[in-house]
């Protein structure tokens, strides 16, 4: 091996190794992911942009607003376009959804970033 793996965080013993995605320690059998460890040593180069429907790089915190109608399921009407969504969150949600919100009148929900523009 020519790489150094760090020390299990549980009892630091020095025989880790990879298994997949994760570090293993044969001694305590704990498992821990090896990306934080991946992604600092990157130094952001590999972190998502994610943008909205025009192409405006969105972030956490930012408003926006719904360019065309959404049916919600359970629900008689679905959001209007035009509906403005404060104090989004990025996520890595599943099926596209990477917007986590709170839409009034609907409660949390996730949207996909290509139904929003940046307010």
């Amino acid at each position: 091996m020519n790489e150094n793996l760090p020390p299990c965080p549980e009892c630091s013993s020095a025989y880790t190794y990879e298994m997949g995605a994760l570090l293993v320690c044969p001694e305590c059998g704990h498992e821990w992911s090896a990306a934080p460890a991946a992604a600092a040593s990157e130094s952001g180069s590999g972190e998502k942009v994610i943008k909205d429907s025009v192409g405006n790089v969105l972030a956490d915190g930012d408003t926006v607003t719904v360019v065309k109608t959404l049916k919600v399921k359970g629900s008689p009407t679905g959001i209007k376009a035009g509906t403005k969504v404060r104090n989004i969150r990025l996520v890595d949600g599943v099926d596209g959804h990477d917007i986590d919100c709170k839409v009034d009148g609907f409660g949390p929900m996730q949207l996909k970033s290509s139904v929003v523009k940046k307010a």
